[in-house]
């Protein structure tokens, strides 16, 4: 058995067909089906179990699958390490945030872009429970999201506190800052996680802390969208504050609130325990590098 041989096999795990795989790895079917052939007489087992369609892991299959699988992402890394130190930084950082805290990308890629022009971007967005998912598969190697999440699996670094603001129509009268008590008469829109407690939890637990029943007339997992709403004059929706430089504020705008603070922390992840490229190790110094020059004007 040899790396190969274990790249070949976890292609056609993934894929469940020798066709699709041999199609990903850019050979030959019938080479590809020998190499399986091969593996599975010198273990003296089968791997797969072979269906009208599909191929699927026997419990021996899946085994060796996961083992082959977290071996490859060592060996990918170990590569990884030591190009990186003969060759600098460069190549491609895979990245994810959530829409909320996506103000915190454009000068950071800008950042980059002055002092590492060799290194590109691959950008993901999703909510934070998607994130830490694709952050745990390796589909990117740190992510900034918004808490409560599970940190078991994550090294973190936590981000300052973000306060909400109500965003409304420019048309509506308003004062220059709301009280609890007036938030109770307007239709309010907020955010949700699709999966887990997320913002939409926090603002209304908050509210009826100062026994307040909110009159939510919409959710959504997308700040773009209740942007849109609010615009057309639907209703008013709380938000935290750094979401807002990402979006065009024309139609609206922002009212903070006077008595009742509600804030959402957020942070940056990655695995714990596995090497994290140079990249990634950089763009996570820019939040205290970037934060200090900011000081220093």
């Amino acid at each position: 058995m040899d790396i190969r041989q274990l790249r070949y096999f976890t292609a056609i795990a993934e894929e469940k067909q020798i066709t699709r795989a041999a199609k990903r790895l850019h050979i030959a079917q019938p080479p590809l089906s020998q190499q399986l052939k091969s593996l599975e007489d010198e273990l003296g087992i089968l791997l797969f179990e072979r269906k009208a369609r599909s191929l699927e892991l026997t419990e021996a299959g899946e085994v060796l699958y996961q083992k082959a699988k977290h071996l490859l992402e060592k060996v990918e890394e170990a590569v990884l390490e030591v190009k990186e130190v003969g060759d600098g930084l460069k190549g491609v950082l895979s990245i994810g945030s959530v829409k909320t805290c996506f103000s915190y990308i454009p000068e950071r890629l800008l950042y980059f872009r002055e002092n590492y022009p060799l290194v590109t971007f691959r950008l993901k967005e999703g909510d934070s429970s998607l994130l830490a998912d694709y952050v745990r598969s390796r589909e990117v190697e740190l992510a900034i999201v918004r808490l409560p999440l599970d940190m078991e699996d994550f090294s973190c670094l936590p981000l300052p506190t973000d306060q909400f603001v109500a965003v409304l129509p420019e048309s509506w009268s308003v004062p220059s800052a709301l009280q609890t008590k007036q938030l109770s008469d307007m239709p309010l829109m907020l955010l949700h996680r699709t999966n887990g407690v997320g913002l939409y939890e926090l603002v209304v637990n908050k509210l009826k802390e100062h026994q307040l029943e909110p009159n939510i007339i919409c959710d959504c997992p997308d700040a773009a969208m209740l942007l849109s709403l609010v615009r057309s004059g639907l209703g008013v929706a709380l938000l935290p504050k750094s979401t807002l430089p990402s979006f065009s504020m024309q139609g609206l705008k922002m009212v903070p609130l006077e008595d009742c603070l509600i804030e959402s922390e957020s942070a940056v992840i990655w695995l714990k325990d596995r090497y994290l490229s140079k990249k990634a190790q950089r763009f996570i110094e820019t939040f205290q590098s970037i934060e200090l020059a900011a000081d220093g004007r």
